[in-house]
């Protein structure tokens, strides 16, 4: 009898751990799906399995993890290999975090932890096609007139171009492998030609640099430099060196498909060629005519007929606003926004940025999201005028704030301290880039072009190098003092 209970018991056992590294296993497949940050993923893997004693070790590599179970009574192990390749949802990700702590400290067992998250999994985003393209349309239009200096016609323009691009990535990329390679060159090369067709209108009513850096400024990969960075500090090497070389390669190629646009409507449009390699001809030019003697000359009483002419380029370059040419004497609907709209325009991006992130409307996660990144931005923006063209500094600063903000939030609240700061680092990425002379920037020859590509990936590795050290330096501030958490920590 007692035989017979101990080989029950040894089954149930046996049968309890399976269950634990079966949702060990299905966590690893909800964290690459809906975008956990990826410097966290093995630790936290290994922090559950060592609480929930699992006996499993975990292996992250880019868009996969690797599972190896040791088998009890034999000397064997069992490999699984987990592949995912998803995009941030902060909604799905803060259910999954909510699972993942309630099995941890037996809210939950095991077996409905798996539920949950297959739950999770199976469940489709909670916004439609159409509301996504509508949301890309209204986060560039917000980025259009507050970072880079667009008027409020840029606006629209640069939020169709962004519609264009969320629906050509939600829908045909998804659809086509063939298409998927070349998504981001097409749809640059798309923007640039539209942005470039509307800046050469009669009457410049529109300005190239701020449609073209808004237009995609969603497919920017500042979140991926980002990620690179961080994995780097936490000893990951594989994963951070694959990463940040992707993401310089990805955006060499994105700079040659903008320029590729641009050239390609200057060689249609003779007109606009000529007006772009002439500059802008909007400088104070004073034409005299008449006789006109040197008083300085070596032959005296030197006479000379004809026309003499001045030029004023500083004037030129005072009108320039974040790369746009705007004269004073232009329309309202021609001029940028006034400092005062940021007020409200701030808190609308966060607002759109989140929910394009996949948060729901009623949350209160959503508020705390809108008020961490309008922190984090107005830090940001004043050290930006104390220490202008420093966006590494800049951009510290305003890593420090949010992930103070966000740590402490989900120390003393029980937050999630990754969904309630991700919108506000999402928004240092454009606003250190616009600090630093925006996306697009002239040329005149092809070696010219791809040193303005290489500018743009350096300034966007300067940002994610400030972000990166602000927010380890906050994590150590918030939690240098009191008790440490038993589970790992799902912050960046």
């Amino acid at each position: 009898m007692n035989a017979f209970l101990g080989l029950d018991f040894r089954f149930f056992l046996s049968q309890a751990v399976e269950t634990r590294r079966k949702f060990l296993i299905v966590m690893a497949r909800a964290l690459l799906s809906f975008g956990a940050p990826s410097h966290r993923i093995e630790s936290q893997l290994s922090s559950a399995a060592e609480i929930l004693d699992a006996d499993t070790e975990f292996v992250h590599l880019p868009n996969l993890v690797i599972v190896s179970v040791r088998i009890h009574g034999c000397r064997s192990t069992r490999t699984y290999f987990v592949r995912s390749r998803g995009r941030v949802a902060l909604t799905s990700l803060h259910r999954v975090h909510e699972v993942y702590r309630d099995v941890i400290h037996d809210r939950l067992t095991a077996r409905e932890g798996i539920e949950a998250l297959k739950y999770c999994l199976r469940t489709p985003p909670i916004y439609s096609l159409f509301t996504r393209c509508f949301l890309a349309f209204l986060s560039a239009s917000t980025i259009c007139a507050l970072s880079f200096g667009g008027s409020i016609i840029d606006m629209w323009m640069s939020g169709i171009c962004a519609s264009v691009l969320q629906y050509l990535g939600l829908n045909a990329a998804n659809r086509s492998a063939m298409y998927a390679n070349v998504y981001e060159v097409s749809i640059s090369i798309i923007v640039a030609f539209a942005a470039r067709a509307l800046g050469s209108l009669p009457g410049t009513p529109f300005c190239y640099s701020a449609i073209s850096s808004a237009g995609v400024v969603l497919i920017l990969p500042g979140f991926t430099i980002l990620t690179s960075a961080l994995e780097l500090m936490s000893r990951n090497l594989f994963c951070g060196s694959v990463r940040i070389v992707y993401a310089i390669i990805y955006t060499l190629f994105l700079g040659f498909g903008l320029t590729l646009g641009s050239d390609f409507y200057l060689v249609l449009d003779r007109r606009a060629k000529r007006a772009y390699y002439d500059g802008i001809n909007a400088g104070q030019e004073l034409f005299v005519h008449g006789n006109f003697t040197f008083t300085n000359s070596s032959v005296p009483s030197q006479i000379l007929a004809g026309t003499l002419g001045r030029h004023d380029s500083q004037h030129a370059l005072s009108l320039l606003y974040k790369g746009c040419y705007r004269d004073p004497d232009w329309p309202w609907w021609k001029q940028p926004f006034p400092w005062w709209t940021c007020f409200f325009l701030v808190p609308l991006y966060s607002l759109f940025s989140s929910l394009s992130n996949l948060q729901t409307f009623k949350s209160p996660q959503l508020l705390v999201m809108i008020i961490f990144s309008s922190a984090s931005w107005t830090i940001n923006h004043i050290v930006a005028l104390v220490l202008p063209g420093r966006t590494d500094i800049v951009s510290a600063t305003g890593a420090i704030t949010i992930g103070i903000l966000g740590n402490t939030y989900s120390r003393v609240v029980g937050g999630t301290a990754f969904t309630s700061m991700v919108t506000g680092v999402l928004f240092l990425v454009p606003s250190g880039i616009a600090q630093g002379g925006g996306v697009t920037q002239n040329y005149t020859s092809s070696a010219e072009q791809y040193s303005n590509g290489f500018a743009l990936a350096l300034r966007m590795i300067s940002v994610a190098s400030g972000v990166t050290i602000g927010l380890f330096v906050s994590q150590v501030l918030v939690y240098m003092f009191g008790t440490q958490k038993h589970a790992a920590h799902m912050a960046f």
